[in-house]
């Protein structure tokens, strides 16, 4: 297998030097860009599994010296990259006809700016890791004349609320809120057992260690980075299980997840860092999935000062749930009155 030698975008200045290795310099428009998520725009079609082992093993350099996953990218950087295979050299994946239109058919909203979609679980948010294609992607050739970038990110198996930048001016907008922690995200996400610590902020870091499987595991360690989840009780269904709404101040991976497992309640239905008892016992009610669904997004564009929010009810599968849960709930405590 050959690899073609990167070139710099149109966009981006940069000099090519032998050996399959290129240069590429940072443009201002550009700046304060994580490098992780500035490689996944520079190299496109590469997955992400891919980005972090050329960063963990050293073979991005910035100035010279090696760069962290969190280093954030300056105006005038010289950032070298090893041989790779991007899209371009692979040629872009066919994306079928069916999926373009089923994606378009979760766009809940849209203006100039951006789009706002209800994603469906077990749908990645971009290809990689042996998925040819995910909701960018298949946006992107439902609307071949757009720049359309993923604003955020929802883990595979998480329904709800997704927001799609299309431009770069309100990517970069959307990226500086986020980072300043002034996007209002909420969550509903049902858990194990009855929930007895009222509304709780649970702050504990978190660290990804060694991928198992193919994919990342987030665990609390101290020496990980900062996180803040707020769980607030909706409804109880007995002992068996409680509906929070979860907002959250920061946004790392699996954060919610982990968050509750660590307050002892781990998320209904999830494989990675739920109770697998508990999880066969949902089934028996009709769960089949992971019951975490970001129902709710909004905030205040600068300058405007518009307010943006959209929500999303729950998918028709987890409210299913809620009802069956519901009715054993109430028959109960009808037979107790008895």
């Amino acid at each position: 297998m050959s690899y073609a030698e990167i070139k710099p975008p149109a966009a981006t200045a940069g000099t090519a030097t032998g050996g399959g290795v290129s240069h590429v310099t940072v443009l201002e428009g550009a700046a304060g860009q994580r490098i992780d998520n500035w490689l996944l725009r520079e190299l496109k079609g590469v997955p992400r599994s891919r980005i972090y082992r050329i960063l963990r093993k050293g073979e991005v350099r910035v100035n010279g010296k090696r760069a962290k996953p969190e280093y954030r990218v300056a105006a005038g950087d010289d950032v070298r990259l090893p041989p790779i295979r991007t899209a371009e050299d692979m040629g872009p994946a066919k994306i079928p006809d069916r999926a373009q239109h089923d994606i378009e058919s979760t766009v809940v909203y849209e203006d100039k700016d951006v789009l706002a979609i209800a994603k469906p679980a077990g749908l990645a948010v971009h290809g990689g890791s042996g998925l040819s294609f995910g909701v960018i992607e298949a946006l992107r050739a439902s609307r071949p004349a757009e720049t359309l970038e993923l604003a955020h990110r929802l883990d595979r198996d998480t329904s709800g609320l997704l927001l799609v930048a299309r431009n770069r001016a309100a990517l970069r907008t959307l990226h500086a809120l986020l980072r300043e922690g002034k996007v209002e995200k909420r969550y509903l996400a049902l858990v194990k057992g009855s929930w007895n610590l009222g509304k709780k902020t649970i702050d504990v870091p978190l660290a990804t260690e060694a991928r198992q499987a193919g994919t990342r595991v987030v665990r609390v360690h101290e020496g990980g980075k900062a996180s803040e989840s707020t769980f607030a009780p909706v409804d109880f269904f007995g002992p068996k299980a409680t509906l929070l709404e979860v907002t959250i101040g920061t946004g790392r991976t699996h954060q919610i997840r982990v968050h509750a497992q660590h307050a002892g309640h781990p998320v209904a239905g999830d494989d990675k860092y739920g109770d697998r008892e508990f999880n066969a016992s949902m089934k028996e009610v009709g769960l089949n999935r992971m019951f975490l669904h970001a129902q709710m997004l909004s905030f205040e564009w600068p300058g405007s000062g518009k307010q943006f929010s959209v929500t999303v009810p729950l998918p028709e599968e987890l409210a299913t749930v809620l009802e069956h849960l519901s009715t054993t709930r109430n028959r109960r405590a009808a037979h107790r009155r008895r």
